[in-house]
């Protein structure tokens, strides 16, 4: 079975834009496109007339809409289309099970109030076992390129150990090649607390030349890996004293053509939580955003 880049459609602008940006993603990577639109019978107790067949049609036509566009824009695509008949976050998180990918759309309202996520596209984001790409339906207006014409730098953002943002550079170095993009590395870090603080852990930060250099070379062995991997993709560091998000938005404002950051896939006490810097750059980022699970 080919993989897939899948897609929930509604038929607003919105997820059309997804579709758009899901389809370019596949065209590079040599994936299969999957378009879904949940839509599940519901009889109202209500003196209103329902007609269960008109709506299937217009599920369908929702779904064949979407496909034509794609279609149109990479005919050489293998496309499949398919209503589901169950609830939108039941339906795409089974859809995230199979798929390389899930993108959604998100309604965007400008730099200020930026992005509405409601609370289907956030617990989906929370809870997939896939990376998830929320794309605006400004973004399918905008190149795919940076203010040199050239590809827009994917950004994505490194923390703590080498492991701990594994799945999150492999993500963004992947999705640099299939771009002949270059990767924007960005580790922020702040200055430790007088609670943190202890004579070891300052003695180990000394080691490398103080916290800044500490930070630096913490970055450039997490990228170690992935540098060797991928030695045709371009690696800029970027290292900042600063809030982890407002440091990403920075960095990807005005040249990035795709924001990567993780999210962990442990369950608090009150179901998935897709976390403070995911939560900061989906709402304001002006580029497409993927949460990828990192264990």
């Amino acid at each position: 079975m080919t993989p897939v880049i899948a897609v929930g459609v509604d038929g607003s602008p919105e997820s059309r834009a997804a579709a758009r940006w899901a389809a370019d993603e596949a065209a590079r990577r040599g994936l299969g496109l999957r378009l879904v639109h949940a839509w599940l019978w519901q009889p109202v107790a209500l003196p209103i007339a329902q007609d269960r067949e008109e709506e299937a049609r217009r599920a369908e036509a929702v779904l064949h809409a979407a496909a034509d566009e794609v279609a149109a824009r990479h005919p050489e695509l293998g496309i499949v289309t398919e209503v589901v008949s169950d609830a939108p976050v039941t339906a795409l998180l089974r859809e995230a099970e199979q798929a390389e990918l899930l993108a959604l759309g998100t309604r965007g309202h400008g730099p200020v109030l930026g992005f509405l996520l409601g609370s289907y596209g956030q617990q989906v984001i929370g809870e997939a076992p896939c990376p998830v790409v929320s794309v605006r339906a400004a973004d399918a207006e905008q190149p795919d390129a940076g203010q040199g014409g050239g590809p827009g730098d994917v950004v994505v953002g490194q923390y703590g150990y080498p492991e701990d943002s594994h799945d999150v550079l492999g993500f963004a170095f992947e999705a640099a090649a299939a771009r002949g993009a270059a990767v924007r590395a960005v580790r922020a870090w702040d200055l430790p607390s007088i609670y943190a603080y202890s004579p070891g852990s300052m003695w180990i930060s000394d080691q490398d030349g103080g916290l800044v250099q500490y930070e630096q070379a913490a970055l450039r062995r997490a990228l170690e890996p992935w540098r060797e991997k991928y030695p045709e993709v371009p690696v800029v560091e970027h290292v900042e004293l600063g809030s982890a998000g407002q440091v990403l938005l920075a960095a990807a404002e005005g040249s990035a053509s795709l924001l990567v950051v993780g999210r962990r896939t442990r369950k608090g006490p009150v179901g998935s939580r897709i976390g403070s810097v995911a939560h900061a750059v989906l709402h304001h980022a002006r580029c497409p955003v993927a949460v990828v699970p990192q264990s």
